[in-house]
């Protein structure tokens, strides 16, 4: 770092240090995430939209969404687009327009919370079930909230296991039941059937609340239809990661809640606000960002997104297979699950890892090189050990050579 390259950047970050070289500090940093961006393929963050435009004419001050979205009071901030974001997102969910409400959040964590804390104020004896395969946030969530949690295994391919949920629900069918099902789960980007879910609720006459926990998956599997809020869903609320395919440059989400499911909220006198939200201040930035994403890209520029996504994504299976190594992916997904690679390949590429098992992500903005350049030290490296294949799913996607 200049004339502190001997020192570390702990060392050089230190505020008890003086003089303090920012520059120098800030350098570094850019630095080691512009290297380490060439390698890093394990985790969900698309690379592909430049959001500079809004960085650089709002990212110097406080845009402070405090309250409601449906508040109008106050000055700097960004509600107009707030409301816009959630009217799209639910739009794009068939989400009736009568009873729905939402506000963009810190990420997929605090939707599942806000989602779950309205649920659990509702049905306060209520058992909140969720499979082994969900985010680490909701048996954090359940704790939080004091409430009482049921794990319910998942299958090799990471769905819920229905038949257990319904022999969970039976032993339990004197208290209403809580269920999150997941679209997108963190390893293997399965998606749990909500159809399913609500069959196994209605058979055993328990009342409650169905909530989505699609972070990753959510938007593209709405903007194909696959994934619906309307009447018939049954479904209550969901969450959705905005720095996961949207790839926000800060971390953000959206919640969508069936408004006539929400309890009563406060009216906070010196802010002249609603309080409705699990924060109170909101970031107006994260809003702005979020609308200028489906502004310039709108249903049909996402789709493609998601479809090029999709592509890559399937010619990573087949590159990896044919390099001897049995690569597997959902069908709808951008996740492509292996054996743990040898430490010298974990080393360079950055991939999520638990156990005997690896996955990269194929998000927008990974390139077939990076995809190629992954193969070839995969290729070089050790046999794989074996891992389970998920059960025969229902539906196929191509295996597409690269193109040309």
């Amino acid at each position: 770092m200049s004339s502190r390259q001997s020192l570390s950047l702990a060392d050089a970050a230190d505020l008890s240090r003086e003089p303090i070289d920012v520059t120098a500090v800030l350098d570094h940093l850019i630095h080691e995430a512009d290297a380490a961006a060439a390698t890093s393929i394990g985790f969900p963050g698309a690379v592909d939209l430049d959001y500079s435009e809004v960085m650089t004419r709002l990212g110097n001050r406080l845009w402070n969404n405090i309250g409601d979205p449906a508040d109008l009071g106050g000055v700097a901030h960004t509600r107009v687009l707030e409301r816009a974001v959630i009217a799209w997102v639910a739009d794009t969910l068939a989400m009736p327009p009568d009873d729905r409400w939402g506000y963009v959040t810190t990420g997929g964590t605090e939707g599942n919370l806000s989602a779950l804390h309205t649920a659990h104020h509702r049905h306060p004896t209520a058992r909140i079930y969720y499979s082994t395969a969900a985010h680490y946030s909701i048996p954090k969530i359940v704790h939080m909230l004091g409430a009482r949690g049921v794990a319910v295994n998942a299958d090799t391919g990471g769905e819920m296991d229905y038949a257990h949920l319904a022999a969970q629900v039976s032993r339990r069918r004197r208290w209403p039941a809580i269920v999150v099902a997941t679209a997108g789960t963190t390893l293997t980007e399965a998606v749990d059937d909500t159809t399913t879910i609500r069959a196994v609720l209605d058979e055993h006459q328990v009342t409650g609340h169905l909530h989505v926990d699609a972070a990753l998956s959510g938007i593209p599997l709405a903007l194909d239809g696959r994934l619906r809020l309307d009447d018939d869903s049954g479904i209550s609320s969901i969450a959705i990661s905005g720095h996961k395919f949207l790839g926000v440059p800060t971390p953000c989400g959206v919640v969508l809640i069936r408004d006539h499911a929400r309890h009563t909220v406060s009216h906070i006198a010196y802010t002249a606000t609603l309080d409705t939200t699990i924060t109170g201040s909101r970031c107006g930035l994260a809003a702005a960002l979020l609308w200028h994403a489906i502004a310039t890209h709108g249903h049909e520029g996402h789709r493609w997104r998601a479809t090029q996504a999709r592509r890559l994504a399937a010619y990573t299976v087949d590159q990896i297979n044919a390099a001897g190594w049995p690569a597997w992916r959902h069908p709808h997904a951008f996740t492509v699950v292996l054996p743990t690679p040898p430490e010298q390949v974990r080393k360079k590429w950055l991939l999520a890892t638990d156990g005997a098992t690896s996955h990269l992500i194929c998000m927008p903005g990974v390139t077939y090189r990076q995809v190629d350049a992954f193969v070839a030290d995969l290729s070089a490296a050790a046999p794989p050990r074996l891992i389970p294949r998920p059960r025969a799913r229902r539906d196929g996607l191509s295996t597409p050579s690269r193109p040309s």
